[in-house]
């Protein structure tokens, strides 16, 4: 099986506010970013498609199963981003620095108010990825956030998750997740 971890592209959102689960739309930008999308999956037949119900990666996803002339987007909540509560939408310079400076240092096990940890995403993202595993499909493409791909990546490579973060994905970036033999393993990263 091959798993395609897919970043969603430039959001609606202006720099410097804090999103996760916030239903952004797609910037301006987004027809010449489905163009360099459409060409790194060129290679692809007949896909499943998962996608976060956000719509900056629900818009991607059905965009691409028109080109793929696949009928079903399949939405799944585990794909989502971070929750941060009542920081959604705020500008982080309008966050009190101390409260996002003492998370940012133990934002694996704590939470935004109102939100959830890294580690609640990463279970649920784990759990994700051992029920796709066992599926049948050659090819499955997987529209989501860079929280989740990064959670991913780190279970796959044993990584720890106070590392994750360090991890680059890039908008409209593409994750090559291999599944063969019973054996996961990264093909490629932020491509």
């Amino acid at each position: 099986m091959n798993i395609y971890l897919i970043r969603h592209t430039l959001p609606d959102v202006l720099p410097g506010i804090c999103y996760g689960h916030a239903d952004l739309g797609v910037a301006d930008s987004f027809a010449a970013e489905l163009q360099t999308l459409q060409a790194k999956l060129a290679h692809i037949t007949n896909p499943v498609l998962v996608s976060s119900p956000l719509r900056r990666c629900f818009i991607l996803a059905e965009s691409l199963a028109q080109y793929f002339d696949t009928p079903v987007v399949n939405k799944d909540v585990r794909l989502m981003e971070l929750n941060f509560g009542d920081w959604e939408l705020k500008s982080w310079a309008d966050i009190p620095q101390g409260v996002v400076s003492e998370w940012s240092d133990a934002h694996i096990k704590q939470a935004p108010p109102n939100g959830e940890s890294y580690v609640e995403l990463y279970a649920r993202a784990k759990a994700f990825l051992e029920e796709l595993v066992f599926k049948p499909h050659e090819h499955v493409l997987v529209f989501t956030h860079a929280g989740v791909i990064r959670a991913l990546v780190a279970e796959i490579s044993g990584m720890p998750l106070t590392a994750a973060a360090n991890i680059e994905v890039d908008y409209g970036s593409v994750t090559h997740v291999v599944v063969e033999n019973g054996v996961t393993r990264l093909e490629r990263i932020n491509d």
